[in-house]
């Protein structure tokens, strides 16, 4: 199974105002682990950049000049996510700006949908966690993910941990658990921040006590006696 994981920062909350994708952070998995592939890229909107923004990804629009535009990657975004399941936390939001963008980039380009399935990871946490804070800040330390360096929001950085989040959401991995890095991961404002994931979680294996093995075994020997003597119980 191919599943990409996908985060978007953008110029602001609202495409009816105009606002556009800035940074774009895919990451691939395939039968619940990663494999290296990615996609990302930084997007030149031609426009301003609101202020409330800006505090939160730290993405500057003298920064973004020379990046290509949304129109100029649409195509290869298209390839990459292609017939897969496409993961997103809060996914009415990134779907909705991905929709918008390219409507602009080409009338040819279909709606994300057309091209693969959109699994919601907010709306599975907040099935899983009723009543609690279920942003991607809240999840990683309810799961104990490290998101230190997670200073400001980046697309890319936010891919991987998402990653992370699902992936335990949904019943974990004990392979990439074991010890996944994750370098070079670089969110770039008025300067560069080079962020490292490091995240390593041991799988508990929990033994049985010799009490319990032997009381274990006392147990199918009783069974197998009522088994034979047409006196076992249904349960």
């Amino acid at each position: 199974m191919r599943q990409i994981v996908l985060d978007t920062e953008t110029t602001g909350l609202r495409t009816e105002d105009g606002h556009k994708i800035i940074e774009i952070g895919c990451v691939e998995m395939v039968n619940r682990k990663l494999t290296g592939k990615r996609l990302h890229h930084y997007l030149n909107p031609q426009r301003d950049i609101e202020e409330d923004a800006l505090k939160i990804h730290g993405i500057t629009k003298q920064f973004l000049q020379d990046k290509p535009l949304f129109s100029d990657i649409a195509q290869e975004l298209i390839d990459f996510i292609s017939d897969s399941e496409l993961i997103i936390h809060n996914a009415p939001f990134d779907v909705g700006f991905l929709n918008y963008e390219l409507n602009l980039a080409n009338k040819k380009f279909k709606s994300v949908e057309r091209y693969c399935r959109i699994f919601d990871s907010l709306v599975l946490a907040r099935q899983l966690h009723v009543g609690q804070r279920n942003s991607l800040d809240a999840l990683c330390k309810r799961y104990g993910i490290d998101n230190s360096q997670r200073e400001l929001h980046g697309a890319l950085l936010d891919a991987h941990l998402l990653a992370q989040v699902y992936l335990t959401m949904t019943g974990g991995q004990g392979s990439l658990f074991d010890e996944l890095q994750v370098s070079d991961l670089e969110v770039q404002s008025n300067a560069t921040i080079s962020n490292t994931v490091l995240i390593k979680r041991q799988l508990r294996v929990i033994k049985a006590s010799p009490e319990e093995l032997a009381a274990h075994n006392e147990r199918l020997e009783t069974i197998s006696k009522q088994a034979k003597s047409g006196q076992l119980n249904a349960w």
